[in-house]
Protein backbone atom coordinates (compact mmCIF):
# COMPACT_ATOMS: atom_id res chain seq x y z
CA UNK A 1 0.00 0.00 0.00
CA UNK A 2 2.74 2.47 0.81
CA UNK A 3 4.20 1.83 -2.27
CA UNK A 4 1.25 2.54 -4.35
CA UNK A 5 0.89 5.79 -2.16
CA UNK A 6 4.62 7.18 -3.16
CA UNK A 7 3.87 5.89 -6.78
CA UNK A 8 0.65 7.92 -7.23
CA UNK A 9 2.74 11.31 -4.95
CA UNK A 10 5.65 10.34 -7.54
CA UNK A 11 3.24 10.82 -10.83
CA UNK A 12 1.34 13.40 -9.44
CA UNK A 13 4.99 15.39 -8.88
CA UNK A 14 5.74 14.63 -12.71
CA UNK A 15 2.48 15.67 -14.15
CA UNK A 16 2.45 18.97 -12.40
CA UNK A 17 5.70 19.64 -13.73
CA UNK A 18 4.81 18.60 -17.08
CA UNK A 19 1.80 20.11 -17.20
CA UNK A 20 2.02 23.80 -15.97
CA UNK A 21 5.79 23.85 -16.66
CA UNK A 22 6.04 26.91 -14.84
CA UNK A 23 9.35 28.84 -16.04
CA UNK A 24 11.00 31.10 -13.34
CA UNK A 25 10.84 35.02 -14.41
CA UNK A 26 12.69 36.38 -11.18
CA UNK A 27 15.52 37.93 -13.78
CA UNK A 28 12.25 40.24 -14.58
CA UNK A 29 12.07 41.89 -11.09
CA UNK A 30 14.37 45.06 -9.77
CA UNK A 31 13.76 47.33 -12.43
CA UNK A 32 12.77 51.19 -11.91
CA UNK A 33 9.76 52.47 -12.50
CA UNK A 34 8.05 55.61 -12.48
CA UNK A 35 6.38 56.56 -8.89
CA UNK A 36 3.95 59.42 -8.25
CA UNK A 37 4.62 59.96 -4.11
CA UNK A 38 1.72 60.12 -2.79
CA UNK A 39 0.83 62.49 0.57
CA UNK A 40 -2.16 61.94 3.34
CA UNK A 41 -5.76 63.09 2.69
CA UNK A 42 -8.39 62.82 4.52
CA UNK A 43 -10.25 60.80 1.80
CA UNK A 44 -7.69 58.17 1.95
CA UNK A 45 -9.89 57.47 5.53
CA UNK A 46 -13.07 57.03 3.40
CA UNK A 47 -11.81 55.04 0.65
CA UNK A 48 -10.35 52.48 3.48
CA UNK A 49 -14.27 52.61 4.92
CA UNK A 50 -15.97 52.14 2.37
CA UNK A 51 -13.68 48.87 1.02
CA UNK A 52 -14.51 47.33 4.94
CA UNK A 53 -18.11 48.18 3.97
CA UNK A 54 -17.68 45.60 0.77
CA UNK A 55 -16.17 42.68 3.19
CA UNK A 56 -19.28 43.56 5.73
CA UNK A 57 -21.41 43.41 2.64
CA UNK A 58 -21.14 39.68 2.65
CA UNK A 59 -19.81 39.00 5.78
CA UNK A 60 -21.41 35.53 7.49
CA UNK A 61 -22.51 34.43 3.50
CA UNK A 62 -20.80 31.73 1.79
CA UNK A 63 -21.18 30.02 -1.46
CA UNK A 64 -23.40 31.84 -4.17
CA UNK A 65 -25.02 34.09 -1.20
CA UNK A 66 -21.83 35.57 -0.73
CA UNK A 67 -20.43 36.00 -4.21
CA UNK A 68 -24.43 37.89 -5.23
CA UNK A 69 -24.22 40.02 -1.79
CA UNK A 70 -20.78 41.05 -3.29
CA UNK A 71 -21.94 41.52 -6.94
CA UNK A 72 -25.09 43.68 -5.53
CA UNK A 73 -22.28 45.82 -3.28
CA UNK A 74 -20.57 46.62 -6.25
CA UNK A 75 -22.89 47.55 -8.79
CA UNK A 76 -24.39 49.83 -5.81
CA UNK A 77 -20.99 51.66 -6.23
CA UNK A 78 -22.28 52.62 -9.89
CA UNK A 79 -25.32 53.65 -8.68
CA UNK A 80 -24.31 55.87 -6.59
CA UNK A 81 -21.79 57.50 -8.80
CA UNK A 82 -22.28 60.79 -9.92
CA UNK A 83 -21.77 61.11 -13.80
CA UNK A 84 -22.68 63.46 -16.40
CA UNK A 85 -22.41 60.84 -19.15
CA UNK A 86 -25.27 59.36 -21.70
CA UNK A 87 -25.71 55.62 -20.56
CA UNK A 88 -27.29 53.34 -23.30
CA UNK A 89 -27.37 49.94 -23.13
CA UNK A 90 -26.95 47.40 -25.95
CA UNK A 91 -27.80 43.99 -26.04
CA UNK A 92 -25.67 42.46 -28.98
CA UNK A 93 -23.39 42.74 -27.58
CA UNK A 94 -24.35 42.80 -24.24
CA UNK A 95 -22.81 45.99 -22.97
CA UNK A 96 -23.45 49.83 -22.36
CA UNK A 97 -22.47 52.83 -23.94
CA UNK A 98 -21.02 55.81 -21.90
CA UNK A 99 -21.21 58.89 -23.62
CA UNK A 100 -19.67 62.14 -22.31
CA UNK A 101 -21.09 65.51 -23.45
CA UNK A 102 -19.94 66.30 -26.87
CA UNK A 103 -17.74 63.34 -27.05
CA UNK A 104 -16.58 61.84 -30.41
CA UNK A 105 -18.66 58.39 -31.32
CA UNK A 106 -16.04 57.89 -33.93
CA UNK A 107 -13.47 57.03 -31.17
CA UNK A 108 -13.72 54.40 -29.06
CA UNK A 109 -12.88 52.84 -26.08
CA UNK A 110 -13.37 48.92 -25.21
CA UNK A 111 -13.96 49.13 -21.40
CA UNK A 112 -13.33 45.34 -19.92
CA UNK A 113 -14.32 45.86 -15.54
CA UNK A 114 -12.30 43.76 -13.45
CA UNK A 115 -14.33 41.42 -10.14
CA UNK A 116 -11.99 38.83 -10.28
CA UNK A 117 -13.96 37.49 -13.40
CA UNK A 118 -17.05 36.72 -10.64
CA UNK A 119 -18.06 40.11 -9.97
CA UNK A 120 -18.11 43.60 -11.66
CA UNK A 121 -20.78 45.03 -14.29
CA UNK A 122 -20.73 48.03 -16.23
CA UNK A 123 -22.51 49.48 -13.82
CA UNK A 124 -20.44 48.90 -11.10
CA UNK A 125 -17.42 50.79 -13.41
CA UNK A 126 -19.53 53.55 -14.07
CA UNK A 127 -17.63 56.05 -12.67
CA UNK A 128 -14.24 54.84 -14.69
CA UNK A 129 -16.24 54.72 -17.60
CA UNK A 130 -17.00 58.04 -17.48
CA UNK A 131 -14.22 59.44 -16.59
CA UNK A 132 -12.49 57.08 -19.80
CA UNK A 133 -15.11 59.23 -22.13
CA UNK A 134 -14.58 62.42 -20.82
CA UNK A 135 -10.38 62.26 -20.99
CA UNK A 136 -10.32 60.18 -24.29
CA UNK A 137 -12.86 62.25 -25.45
CA UNK A 138 -14.85 59.16 -27.17
CA UNK A 139 -17.70 56.96 -26.91
CA UNK A 140 -17.06 53.93 -23.90
CA UNK A 141 -18.51 50.50 -24.54
CA UNK A 142 -18.26 48.72 -21.41
CA UNK A 143 -18.59 45.26 -22.00
CA UNK A 144 -20.73 42.68 -19.97
CA UNK A 145 -19.26 39.64 -20.67
CA UNK A 146 -19.81 36.60 -19.02
CA UNK A 147 -18.69 35.83 -15.36
CA UNK A 148 -17.45 32.55 -13.52
CA UNK A 149 -18.69 30.32 -12.03
CA UNK A 150 -22.28 30.32 -14.15
CA UNK A 151 -20.09 30.65 -16.97
CA UNK A 152 -16.33 29.59 -18.50
CA UNK A 153 -13.85 31.43 -18.33
CA UNK A 154 -13.31 31.45 -21.82
CA UNK A 155 -16.60 32.64 -22.28
CA UNK A 156 -15.94 36.27 -21.27
CA UNK A 157 -13.06 36.29 -23.38
CA UNK A 158 -14.67 35.41 -26.53
CA UNK A 159 -17.14 37.95 -25.41
CA UNK A 160 -14.01 40.89 -25.01
CA UNK A 161 -13.10 39.62 -28.46
CA UNK A 162 -16.22 39.71 -30.20
CA UNK A 163 -17.34 43.34 -28.67
CA UNK A 164 -13.72 44.78 -29.71
CA UNK A 165 -14.37 43.26 -33.37
CA UNK A 166 -18.08 44.77 -33.08
CA UNK A 167 -16.51 48.08 -31.94
CA UNK A 168 -14.14 48.32 -34.94
CA UNK A 169 -17.41 48.62 -37.13
CA UNK A 170 -20.03 50.13 -34.48
CA UNK A 171 -20.77 53.27 -32.57
CA UNK A 172 -23.56 54.03 -30.76
CA UNK A 173 -25.74 55.38 -33.36
CA UNK A 174 -25.28 52.23 -35.24
CA UNK A 175 -22.73 51.19 -38.28
CA UNK A 176 -19.90 53.64 -38.38
CA UNK A 177 -15.71 52.50 -38.96
CA UNK A 178 -13.98 53.53 -35.66
CA UNK A 179 -11.37 56.49 -36.46
CA UNK A 180 -9.42 56.06 -33.04
CA UNK A 181 -9.69 52.64 -30.79
CA UNK A 182 -8.32 52.26 -27.18
CA UNK A 183 -8.79 48.68 -25.04
CA UNK A 184 -8.63 49.06 -21.35
CA UNK A 185 -9.58 47.57 -18.74
CA UNK A 186 -8.59 47.02 -14.16
CA UNK A 187 -7.38 43.87 -12.43
CA UNK A 188 -9.29 41.28 -14.02
CA UNK A 189 -10.48 43.39 -16.92
CA UNK A 190 -6.86 44.14 -17.35
CA UNK A 191 -5.64 40.68 -17.74
CA UNK A 192 -8.43 40.25 -20.36
CA UNK A 193 -6.95 43.81 -22.25
CA UNK A 194 -3.46 42.38 -22.37
CA UNK A 195 -5.21 38.63 -22.95
CA UNK A 196 -6.56 41.05 -26.03
CA UNK A 197 -3.97 42.66 -27.64
CA UNK A 198 -1.88 39.82 -27.91
CA UNK A 199 -4.63 37.42 -29.61
CA UNK A 200 -5.65 40.29 -32.19
CA UNK A 201 -2.52 40.77 -32.59
CA UNK A 202 -1.59 37.06 -33.82
CA UNK A 203 -5.10 36.79 -35.66
CA UNK A 204 -4.44 39.83 -37.93
CA UNK A 205 -7.10 42.40 -36.68
CA UNK A 206 -6.60 45.92 -36.97
CA UNK A 207 -4.58 46.63 -33.22
CA UNK A 208 -5.91 49.38 -31.03
CA UNK A 209 -4.21 52.50 -30.73
CA UNK A 210 -3.45 52.00 -27.16
CA UNK A 211 -3.99 49.84 -24.34
CA UNK A 212 -4.57 50.70 -21.09
CA UNK A 213 -4.35 48.15 -17.90
CA UNK A 214 -5.11 49.32 -14.15
CA UNK A 215 -3.67 46.94 -11.59
CA UNK A 216 -3.76 44.17 -14.05
CA UNK A 217 -3.45 40.09 -12.92
CA UNK A 218 -1.07 39.00 -15.73
CA UNK A 219 -0.27 36.01 -14.02
CA UNK A 220 -2.00 33.02 -12.32
CA UNK A 221 1.24 30.91 -11.38
CA UNK A 222 1.19 33.38 -8.26
CA UNK A 223 4.69 33.23 -8.25
CA UNK A 224 5.80 37.03 -8.29
CA UNK A 225 7.43 38.19 -4.74
CA UNK A 226 4.47 41.14 -4.24
CA UNK A 227 1.77 38.13 -4.46
CA UNK A 228 3.28 37.29 -0.89
CA UNK A 229 5.00 40.09 0.76
CA UNK A 230 1.94 42.67 0.31
CA UNK A 231 -0.97 40.69 1.29
CA UNK A 232 -0.86 42.86 4.35
CA UNK A 233 -1.28 46.09 2.93
CA UNK A 234 -3.32 45.45 0.12
CA UNK A 235 -6.50 45.94 1.72
CA UNK A 236 -8.95 45.27 -1.19
CA UNK A 237 -7.32 41.71 -2.47
CA UNK A 238 -5.10 40.55 0.80
CA UNK A 239 -8.42 39.64 2.54
CA UNK A 240 -9.89 37.43 -0.14
CA UNK A 241 -7.02 35.91 -1.67
CA UNK A 242 -4.11 36.36 1.15
CA UNK A 243 -5.21 33.09 2.15
CA UNK A 244 -3.91 31.47 -0.60
CA UNK A 245 -0.19 31.82 0.06
CA UNK A 246 -0.70 29.29 2.72
CA UNK A 247 -1.15 26.84 0.38
CA UNK A 248 1.73 24.84 -1.77
CA UNK A 249 1.78 26.31 -5.50
CA UNK A 250 0.91 22.98 -7.20
CA UNK A 251 -2.09 23.03 -5.19
CA UNK A 252 -2.86 26.44 -6.11
CA UNK A 253 -2.54 25.60 -10.23
CA UNK A 254 -4.50 22.21 -9.89
CA UNK A 255 -7.40 23.97 -8.81
CA UNK A 256 -6.99 26.87 -11.38
CA UNK A 257 -7.13 24.06 -13.89
CA UNK A 258 -10.21 22.94 -12.65
CA UNK A 259 -11.82 26.39 -12.03
CA UNK A 260 -10.72 28.09 -15.26
CA UNK A 261 -10.27 25.00 -17.41
CA UNK A 262 -7.08 25.78 -18.66
CA UNK A 263 -3.58 26.19 -17.32
CA UNK A 264 -2.29 28.97 -14.98
CA UNK A 265 0.87 29.11 -17.62
CA UNK A 266 -1.59 29.32 -20.41
CA UNK A 267 -1.30 33.13 -22.03
CA UNK A 268 -4.85 33.60 -22.10
CA UNK A 269 -5.17 33.45 -18.86
CA UNK A 270 -1.71 34.67 -17.48
CA UNK A 271 -0.46 37.35 -20.43
CA UNK A 272 2.68 37.75 -18.72
CA UNK A 273 3.34 34.09 -20.34
CA UNK A 274 2.72 34.80 -24.01
CA UNK A 275 4.47 36.23 -26.74
CA UNK A 276 4.87 40.22 -25.86
CA UNK A 277 6.31 41.72 -29.25
CA UNK A 278 4.40 44.03 -31.28
CA UNK A 279 2.06 44.62 -29.01
CA UNK A 280 0.47 48.54 -29.57
CA UNK A 281 1.29 51.32 -26.90
CA UNK A 282 0.54 50.42 -23.32
CA UNK A 283 0.07 52.42 -20.22
CA UNK A 284 0.20 49.84 -17.09
CA UNK A 285 -1.09 51.37 -13.62
CA UNK A 286 0.06 49.82 -10.04
CA UNK A 287 0.02 50.46 -6.60
CA UNK A 288 3.11 49.97 -4.72
CA UNK A 289 1.17 48.17 -1.96
CA UNK A 290 -0.71 45.34 -4.01
CA UNK A 291 -0.60 42.30 -4.52
CA UNK A 292 -0.33 42.77 -8.34
CA UNK A 293 2.39 44.83 -8.52
CA UNK A 294 4.85 42.33 -9.80
CA UNK A 295 2.12 40.95 -12.13
CA UNK A 296 2.41 44.59 -13.75
CA UNK A 297 5.96 45.15 -13.01
CA UNK A 298 7.03 42.09 -14.78
CA UNK A 299 4.81 42.25 -17.66
CA UNK A 300 6.19 45.73 -18.61
CA UNK A 301 10.06 44.39 -18.02
CA UNK A 302 9.19 41.81 -20.15
CA UNK A 303 6.81 43.63 -23.16
CA UNK A 304 9.90 46.47 -22.96
CA UNK A 305 12.71 44.13 -23.17
CA UNK A 306 10.73 42.39 -26.37
CA UNK A 307 10.67 45.78 -28.05
CA UNK A 308 6.68 46.71 -27.17
CA UNK A 309 6.26 50.33 -26.06
CA UNK A 310 5.21 50.04 -22.63
CA UNK A 311 5.18 52.38 -19.55
CA UNK A 312 4.25 51.18 -16.04
CA UNK A 313 3.18 53.73 -13.71
CA UNK A 314 3.12 53.45 -10.17
CA UNK A 315 1.33 55.06 -7.08
CA UNK A 316 2.65 55.23 -3.37
CA UNK A 317 0.07 52.89 -0.96
CA UNK A 318 -2.89 53.56 -3.24
CA UNK A 319 -5.71 50.60 -2.94
CA UNK A 320 -6.20 48.21 -5.57
CA UNK A 321 -7.82 49.74 -8.85
CA UNK A 322 -7.96 53.48 -6.69
CA UNK A 323 -9.20 54.67 -9.86
CA UNK A 324 -12.91 53.92 -9.05
CA UNK A 325 -12.85 56.33 -6.10
CA UNK A 326 -13.13 58.94 -8.77
CA UNK A 327 -13.61 61.99 -8.02
CA UNK A 328 -13.12 61.29 -3.85
CA UNK A 329 -9.61 60.07 -4.19
CA UNK A 330 -6.69 63.05 -5.28
CA UNK A 331 -4.87 60.15 -6.72
CA UNK A 332 -7.63 59.06 -8.75
CA UNK A 333 -7.65 62.43 -10.22
CA UNK A 334 -4.08 62.16 -10.69
CA UNK A 335 -4.39 59.03 -12.60
CA UNK A 336 -6.81 59.90 -14.98
CA UNK A 337 -4.83 62.65 -15.66
CA UNK A 338 -1.84 60.70 -16.67
CA UNK A 339 -3.71 58.46 -18.56
CA UNK A 340 -5.22 61.51 -20.40
CA UNK A 341 -1.53 62.54 -20.96
CA UNK A 342 -0.95 59.33 -22.47
CA UNK A 343 -3.32 59.34 -24.98
CA UNK A 344 -2.33 62.64 -25.88
CA UNK A 345 1.68 61.20 -26.84
CA UNK A 346 0.37 58.23 -28.57
CA UNK A 347 -1.95 60.42 -31.21
CA UNK A 348 1.45 62.73 -31.06
CA UNK A 349 3.79 59.23 -32.43
CA UNK A 350 5.86 60.08 -29.44
CA UNK A 351 4.56 57.27 -26.90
Amino acid sequence: MLWILLAIVALLIVATFVLFRVHDLSHLDGQEWATNEVTPHPSHDEVITRIKEMGRASKGLKGKARLMALRKHLDSLGEDAVIESDVRPCLHPKGEWVIAPGADSKRRVLYIHGGAWTAGSPKSHRAVTNRFSRLANAAVFAVDYRLMPEHRFIDGIIDCREAYTWLLDHGPEGKAKAEFVVVAGDSAGGSHTLSLIAWLRDNGIRMPDAAIALSPSTDLTLTAPSNRDNIRTDLMLGPVFGGLSKIPLPVVWWGTLAAFRLSPTNPVASPLRGNLADLPPTLIHASTTEMLLDNAARYAAKAKAEGSPVELHTWQNMVHVWHMFTPLLPQAEEAFEDIAQFLKRVESGTA
